[in-house]
């Protein structure tokens, strides 16, 4: 996914011993009853601060929060619909009330995807606050370091206005597939570079040979 690869080497850098878990459409567990998903939201995307990426050594499909009572530092909710489900506020209903007063991570994102519209909350003194873009269009996650907004261009073949990371420097998070592709550029430049170089040094030596002057290294 592409908030997953793009933000992971943030996410190591700050977890060294590797103790965190990233959500994809798995759920969060927030109360014990019976059945098990009338106490679960299941939201797009989130991530667990110091808790273990796998339990004895299986993946995670879910994150049981009423257990390991670590909160979701994000959650992230993607639109699929008018974006009253993720705004419903009705109490031990709604998706709204729910991550406020139960879940309540530190950070709850709404990206509509046909507007296109992001909305990040704060939770502060025990509620969402609505977070101001910055002068760049983007919301501040600053605990990360990263923002989070809008980037309107093609990915895996498709082209929309994909939510991303940045840094707070306005630095777009890369993909590894587009690390890969900037190392590869980076080093094409540089291989012409000294082609560049390689020919003009050739030039030079073909010139001064019609002068008369013979060296044996023509990079001398």
């Amino acid at each position: 996914m592409l908030l997953t690869d793009s933000i992971q080497p943030v996410l190591r850098r700050r977890h060294p011993d590797g103790q965190y878990c990233i959500g994809q459409d798995s759920g969060i567990y927030w109360r014990q009853i019976q059945p098990p998903e009338r106490g679960a939201e299941a939201p797009d995307w989130f991530y667990v601060a110091n808790v273990p990426p796998d339990l004895d050594g299986v993946f995670r499909r879910s994150y049981v929060l009423w257990r390991e009572l670590i909160r979701p530092f994000i959650i992230l909710e993607f639109v699929s619909g008018d974006g009253r489900e993720e705004r419903d506020q009705t109490p031990w209903q709604g998706k709204f009330w729910i991550y406020e007063q139960v879940i309540r991570p530190a950070y709850y994102g709404i990206y509509e995807v046909m507007v296109p519209r992001v909305e990040l909350y704060q939770w502060v003194g025990g509620q969402f606050q609505l977070l101001p873009a910055n002068s760049r269009g983007h919301f501040e996650v600053t605990p990360l370091g990263v923002e989070l907004g809008l980037w309107d261009e093609r990915y895996q073949n498709v082209e929309l206005p994909w939510l991303r990371w940045w840094d707070d420097e306005g630095n777009l998070l890369l993909t590894g597939e587009e690390r890969a592709e900037q190392e590869h550029q980076r080093a094409e430049q540089e291989r012409q570079r000294a082609e560049q170089e390689r020919q003009r040094a050739e030039r030079l030596a073909a010139l001064l040979r019609e002068q008369g002057i013979e060296f044996d290294d023509p990079w001398v």
